[in-house]
């Protein structure tokens, strides 16, 4: 190899063009799986507002510390504690993070949340009965981020501890599908242009 092609070739492999055996470095990805990636990237992005609008609506109903709906028969709080963070399309700020304990229910987040911007991820704790879960949630995805188990009930027995703890991510799952049936339900129903916006509106504005 004469030392033109010799320099040709190193500069294709710093590229990452081609690999240390002089064969492409480039991974062949099959048309359609690209596709399919593409399609399902732009359904979530597209959906993104209504999981704003969900964490947006359980902010709200979490301030009374009521129950938003049951699970198993048996009731479901949840409350916003440290980090949120909030998200708008445009204007002159698109986002804001607020951290503390209180801080999802501050005014500053209010005064936010009355200008447009959205909560676009948020840590929750929910209440099942007598057990507690700490979950950090993506609006973009209404997906899980983080989370925290109750603690255990089986320590020291390795195979009981790992079957509790596969119960209790179940669980945390289906209380996750939970709370975004109900605001579904909520959402899709007669009363969400009607009173809810309107409340929601009401809410915001406790900050001026």
């Amino acid at each position: 190899m004469n030392a033109r092609a010799q320099a040709q070739a190193e500069a294709r492999f710093l590229k990452g063009e081609t690999g240390v055996d002089g064969a492409s470095g480039k991974v062949e990805v099959d048309p359609e799986v690209a596709e399919q990636a593409k399609a399902k990237e732009a359904l979530y992005r597209g959906r993104a507002w209504l999981g704003r609008e969900a964490l947006c609506w359980i902010l709200m109903k979490s301030e009374s510390a009521e129950p938003l709906c049951k699970v198993d028969g048996q009731p479901l709080r949840v409350v916003f504690t440290g980090k949120i963070l909030l998200r708008a399309g445009s204007g002159e700020v698109t986002e804001v993070a607020a951290k503390g304990v209180s801080a999802p229910y501050a005014s500053i987040v209010r005064f936010a949340l009355a200008r447009n911007l959205l909560v676009h991820g948020a840590r929750l704790q929910l209440t099942h009965g007598e057990q507690s879960f700490e979950v950090t949630l993506d609006a973009e995805r209404f997906d899980l981020r983080a989370g925290k188990l109750p603690a255990l009930l089986n320590e020291g027995d390795e195979g009981e501890e790992l079957v509790e703890r596969l119960e209790l991510v179940s669980r945390l799952g289906r209380l996750i599908d939970a709370l975004l049936a109900q605001f579904i339900k909520v959402r899709v129903g007669p009363q969400w242009e009607k009173s809810v916006v309107p409340e929601l509106k009401a809410w915001f504005a406790q900050a001026d």
